[in-house]
């Protein structure tokens, strides 16, 4: 479009202010829910919440106008007409404010001990004693004072940036949740030597599979996304840019499928080579667990 067009400033601002989520949405695709945020469904690697985006692998983001520049390849004026509904007459919802105090992020205080959390993983999960101590030792796991399994994220520099929960309860209701004012993308995860990096769903999981396969795993990075979001993945990648290998060991079940069907294509448009690692149950410890009741039944 070659002939200038005036905007007012107020023009501009809703432009600008446009809910990302309902535009797509009016636009017949279907961005997909990560956390608080939304993935776009041509580029998981970029997220929207409210008027704002950002590609993760490229670390770049903004506001309204400049996603709907990127995204439909529009020029300014363009994609001002869009989001104004000038172009295709139709009026998109403007973004909510956000919340202006949300909870700081806290680990939950511990217990003075770990009996119950080493119970729990080994006589119940049947995790390795060796890999627990290994985590342990790397305060990236504890037993907070309600006898949970607390497992820890932590950013670059090594400070706590998520928490997930596990009950250890053996009867009753179990729960997992993640601590609120957790950042997904700094997930329970260990960093390896090596440039192979193990992708898993559930923290159990990640731990459930070092102890079925524990060749080599201090040198192997790790993450648990706590989760399907390909968001913790892009950060490890992030972080530790020597890795060129993924292996996407999420559950084999419907959702866990098709996560790493997202996840290989957004990982191979990266030049990395991925290769799914598929549980023969459902989960790495449904696996773990009845490889020991047939060691069981064979000694017996």
């Amino acid at each position: 479009m070659s002939n200038y067009i005036y905007f007012t400033p107020e023009e501009k601002a809703r432009a600008q202010n446009t809910d990302l989520v309902s535009l797509l949405r009016a636009k017949g695709e279907r961005p997909i829910r990560s956390g608080r945020e939304y993935r776009t469904p041509n580029d998981p690697s970029v997220t929207v919440r409210g008027n704002k985006w950002y590609d993760h692998s490229e670390r770049v983001g903004g506001y309204a106008v400049s996603f709907v520049q990127r995204y439909y390849r529009l020029s300014y004026q363009e994609a001002v007409l869009l989001l104004l509904g000038r172009k295709d007459g139709k009026r998109y919802e403007q973004a909510q404010p956000a919340p202006t105090e949300p909870k700081p992020f806290a680990l939950p205080d511990p217990y003075d001990n770990m009996r119950r959390v080493y119970a729990y993983l080994m006589r119940q999960r049947h995790i390795d004693r060796e890999v627990i101590t290994g985590f342990v030792r790397e305060k990236l796991l504890y037993e907070d004072v309600h006898h949970n399994c607390v497992f820890v994220g932590l950013d670059g520099s090594g400070e706590a940036k998520h928490a997930h929960i596990r009950s250890t309860n053996s009867q009753g209701k179990t729960f997992r949740i993640n601590i609120e004012g957790s950042e997904s993308i700094h997930s329970f995860h260990k960093n390896g030597t090596d440039k192979s990096l193990y992708v898993f769903e559930a923290p159990i999981d990640l731990l459930s599979h070092i102890t079925l396969y524990p060749y080599g795993w201090l040198e192997h990075s790790y993450v648990a996304c706590c989760g399907t979001s390909i968001q913790p993945v892009l950060e490890r990648l992030r972080q530790n840019p020597k890795l060129d290998t993924v292996y996407l060991c999420l559950d084999n079940d419907d959702a866990g499928n098709e996560a790493c069907d997202r996840m290989r294509d957004a990982l191979e448009d990266m030049g990395l080579d991925v290769e799914r690692l598929t549980p023969r149950r459902k989960d790495w410890n449904d696996d773990l667990c009845a490889k020991f009741e047939k060691h069981k039944e064979d000694v017996t």
